[in-house]
């Protein structure tokens, strides 16, 4: 194929061109705002600055600054270098401004310290094929530089990096056969405390008409409790914490600040109570102006009546985590009281989780109480606050089993990830698939997860019926997908009335 054949689009900084990879237009890398360095560093997202010529966008851009997670340090390494990393990709069926297809945007998750874009896992390919849409993937800042409450800087610059992708896709898209009018945004864990926080900010008000949050973590920071991590975070890195004095740190160091902390955050259980315990410093802070209120706030009162909601979870989302620790079914009777007495709402938390399960082990009530408390009724409480707040939503709840090892994973977190994207070989899909080639259970449930959010994405309708408080209908997706009433009653009965509030700061400790 020569040059001439390549598509080229000209958006309004200028012209890209991409590649033609089976059936559809790709295009990686674009950028969506000045890279975050020198003065730029610590601020609100710039507009990116036009180039003349034509821009090649075939590669995707270098991920954000960030800790080395799950994906390990060898592979970061391995990865673009450079200041670009605030970019866009767009793979699409046909870049013809006539086109005017349905647009999906996708947040990726990663404890908001890591993750990126191009990760093989977040290939887009089979969405927007099979769903005969544009979709488009975003990087933005991690960690320090994308979530620290620091003197001089705008709080959640993460988030403001995502509204102005999401500028982007509204001023842009059209040029790729997309349609700047009908865009869903999507994402999971923290793509998905993201997606439900863009719903309460008002600066992301009307750039989305439809949203997608799979697995939505309930730790969002106070303001008091966000400054006073910032503080134990800059310390880490001997600096104080302002944006002055951060921004003599080199951003390629800074996540070794927050791997260090992170280590030692039960030091400061007494100051940070729940949040301590899952090792993250970083989370959207309801600073008051960037995210005036939690999203289960702002949806009671109605900030997102207007835009359509899908909302789910996993059955087993904690077991990821206690897998890869290396302690599944190992909690002792005295680990399981201390996570119920640290989680379980309400004061007779304890003692109500024992009667509701009664025949759990320890490392049973140890994970449960932890998928209730993280994400499941987070999820739950976020369909619930759209409802109240005038609204609609969908929900759903993953049970089919991983099968690596025997399905001990259980439908654990990040699962529904390589059945969304149908990338079973890449990143985490090779673990829960243990390196074999999915079954035909596998694809079939892959499929629906694709035809029913692209479905979504075009109809606003998914494939079953709106949840409501009587009925509390949802989507069960197993090797045979059904609709039924929730499946977590028992932990719903438990937390109901339960209010998912900043985390606060505990006080000043010993």
């Amino acid at each position: 194929m020569t040059e001439t054949e390549q598509p080229v689009v000209r958006t309004a900084a200028g012209a890209v061109r991409g590649r033609r990879e089976d059936g559809l237009a790709v295009f990686r890398g674009i950028p969506f705002a000045e890279p975050p360095v020198g003065e730029a560093r610590f601020a609100a997202p710039r507009p990116v600055r036009a180039w003349d010529g034509t821009r090649d966008a075939y590669a995707f851009g270098p991920p954000a600054p960030q800790e080395a997670g799950m994906a390990g340090r060898e592979v970061l390494r391995s990865l673009p270098a450079g200041d670009d990393w605030l970019t866009v990709n767009v793979w699409t069926p046909e870049a013809d401004p006539a086109a005017r297809r349905p647009v999906m945007v996708w947040i990726h998750g990663g404890s908001y310290k890591f993750g990126h874009s191009g990760s093989p896992g977040y290939d887009a390919r089979h969405l927007a094929r099979e769903g005969d849409l544009v979709v488009v993937t975003l990087n933005y800042r991690l960690g320090i530089e994308g979530f620290a409450r620091i003197e001089g800087a705008p709080a959640n610059r993460g988030l403001l990096d995502q509204v102005a992708a999401l500028e982007w896709v509204r001023d842009n898209i059209t040029a790729f056969g997309g349609d700047p009018g009908l865009v869903t945004v999507f994402g999971e864990s923290a793509g998905a405390g993201s997606v439900a926080a863009l719903l309460a900010m008002p600066r992301a008000a009307g750039l989305f008409g439809r949203a997608i949050a799979q697995s939505v973590p309930g730790t969002f920071f106070s303001d008091e409790l966000a400054r006073d991590m910032a503080a134990a975070l800059a310390a880490e890195a001997g600096r104080r914490p302002t944006a002055a004095d951060l921004a003599t740190v080199d951003p390629r160091e800074l996540p070794a600040a927050g791997e260090a902390l992170g280590a030692k955050m039960l030091q400061y259980l007494d100051r940070w109570g729940q949040a301590a315990p899952t090792r993250t410093p970083f989370a959207p802070v309801v600073d008051g102006d960037v995210l005036p209120m939690t999203p289960w706030q702002a949806l009671a009162a109605g900030s997102a009546r207007g835009v359509e909601l899908v909302t789910g979870h996993n059955r087993d989302e904690f077991r990821l985590f206690t897998a890869m620790a290396g302690r599944l079914g190992q909690a002792s009777q005295e680990q399981a009281t201390a996570t119920l007495r640290m989680y379980a709402p309400g004061a007779d938390g304890e003692r109500a989780y024992r009667a509701a399960f009664p025949d759990a082990s320890p490392g049973e009530l140890h994970e449960r109480v932890q998928t209730d408390w993280l994400f499941s009724m987070p999820t739950l409480a976020l369909a619930e606050a759209q409802i109240a707040g005038g609204g609609r939503a969908h929900v759903y709840e993953l049970t089919w089993p991983a099968p690596f090892d025997g399905g001990s994973l259980g439908a654990c977190h990040a699962l529904d990830l390589p059945l969304l994207f149908g990338t079973f070989g890449a990143d985490l899909g090779q673990l829960f698939f243990g390196g074999a080639r999915p079954g035909p259970e596998a694809l079939a449930l892959s499929s629906r997860f694709r035809a029913s959010w692209t479905a979504f994405a075009t109809t606003g309708e998914p494939g079953w019926p709106a949840y409501d408080t009587e009925r509390r209908l949802v989507q069960v997706l197993d090797a045979e997908p059904v609709v039924a009433p929730y499946p977590e009653e028992t932990s719903r009965r438990l937390w109901e009335g339960h209010e998912f509030a900043a985390l606060p700061l505990l006080g000043a400790g010993d």
